[in-house]
This record gives C-alpha cells, sequence and structure tokens, in this order.
C-alpha cells in the first residue's frame, strides 16, 4: 500500500503554531496549490489543501515562513473524526507534513510584481531586510531522540 503526497503551492495564511499540553509543537497550514488546466472560463483555479505539521518542522515553518510564501510538502494523507461542539460527528482530511521545503526566503512574495509609484525603480538601492541564514533543516537525517508520549498516533 501506498499513502504519498507531493504538493507545491503558496501559504493562504500565516502558518497557525500551537503546542500540546505536553509541549509539543504542531502547526496547521493551509497550501494553495494551482490546477494545470483553466476552467471554462479561462481562469486559473486553486485547490486548498490542508495540511499539520510537528515538532521542530511546525516551529520552523511558524518561524520562517508566512502568508504568500512558496513551499513545498511531502506527506501523506491523514483522515481522523471528533464530535463537534453540536454533538455531530466531524470528519477531516489533511495532509501530514512529512517534509517540508523552503522554496523562497521568507518576504520574497510581497513585493512580488510590482511596479510604480512607492516602489524601488531600478537603479535605485534600497536596504535589504535582515535575514537569519541559519539553516533550519542542518540536523535532517540523523537519528532524534523522542518519547513515545510525543507521537501524534
Amino acid at each position: 500500500m501506498l499513502n504519498r503526497v507531493v504538493i507545491v503551492g503558496r501559504l493562504t495564511k500565516d502558518p497557525d503554531l500551537r503546542y500540546t499540553p505536553n509541549g509539543v509543537a504542531v502547526a496547521n497550514f493551509t497550501v494553495a496549490a494551482n490546477r494545470p488546466f483553466k476552467n471554462q472560463q479561462g481562469e486559473n483555479e486553486a485547490d486548498f489543501i490542508n495540511c499539520v505539521a510537528w515538532r521542530r518542522q511546525a516551529e520552523n515553518l511558524a518561524n520562517y515562513m508566512g502568508k504568500g510564501n512558496l513551499i513545498g510538502v511531502d506527506g501523506r494523507i491523514q483522515t481522523r473524526r471528533f464530535e463537534g461542539q453540536d454533538g455531530k460527528t466531524v470528519f477531516v482530511t489533511e495532509v501530514l507534513a512529512e517534509g517540508i521545503q523552503f522554496l523562497e526566503p521568507k518576504g520574497s512574495s510581497q513585493n512580488k510584481g510590482q511596479t510604480g509609484p512607492g516602489f524601488q525603480q531600478q537603479g535605485q538601492h534600497q536596504s535589504q531586510p535582515q535575514v537569519n541564514n541559519a539553516d533550519p533543516f542542518s540536523n535532517a537525517g540523523e537519528p532524534i531522540d523522542i518519547s513515545d508520549d510525543d507521537l501524534p498516533f
């Protein structure tokens, strides 16, 4: 059996970072992924895919990426259900992110394609914002020590 998902798209809003009672980080976020075809009116459409990331990956996503940033998500489809406040069963389908790639620097989608009055013209200098160049994935591939209590399943 195989349950694998790869999505490339833009964050629809800043990731929602929270912590479980045991202190484990979890981030919920939505990725807008363009469909590869146009509708009958000739317009592009997108799918809005709900995703969840855990632990360090969730913290890195919330700290380095925000609304509009292009990301790649590698993970699996996960379904769950719970009882809503109205007593009805709620079913949720989402992507459990096992890997997230930051496909552009933080803030670079903010000024994409903007020209005209109020924006810097070619040849003018603009100060660059301070960017933390620390690699959030520098320990990737090394064994980690996780308690069974911290696992989401």
